[in-house]
């Protein structure tokens, strides 16, 4: 079962026992992919899938922040019960000390890198933890890393 069937047997189950915030994650979830697949005019593999599911993740995070800055914890609230949901879709995300520990090798692999680097290093590193890490808390690793040599 793909993410896409696994998306629409969840909503269903949810549609059915009258979990609205669920359900209407999972819509939100099931028409960016749906979109996605109307925008390519092909099925979508799980990479893909999982891309879409991990920008829906990445605008629920951003959203959060925003409403906590505008005072209008209400709304974050109902933000990031969304993203539990969404998250529950994703791998499991890798913790700091081992985005770190990755970061740490792949320089080291690398050879000499400065902070001319820093672009080069982290496509390399984006490539490698493709969802399983965060892109800020990969770019904050690699600045922390780079500002210590």
């Amino acid at each position: 079962m793909n993410l896409l069937q696994q998306i629409e047997s969840d909503l269903t189950a949810a549609m059915k026992s009258g979990d609205s915030v669920r359900s209407g994650t999972l819509k939100m979830v099931k028409s960016d992919l749906m979109y996605e697949k109307a925008k390519t005019g092909e099925d979508l593999n799980d990479e893909q899938m999982l891309e879409v599911v991990t920008r829906a993740a990445k605008r629920r995070r951003e959203s959060i922040e925003e409403y906590r800055r505008g005072n209008r914890e209400d709304l974050a609230e109902q933000e990031a019960a969304e993203l539990v949901i969404i998250e529950a879709y994703l791998p499991e995300q890798m913790s700091d000390e081992d985005i770190e520990k990755a970061v740490s090798e792949k320089i080291a692999e690398m050879g000499e890198v400065t902070q001319k680097d820093f672009g080069r290093v982290m496509g390399v590193l984006m490539k490698d933890l493709k969802g399983k890490a965060d892109g800020k808390a990969v770019k904050s690793a690699l600045t922390k890393a780079l500002e210590g040599k």
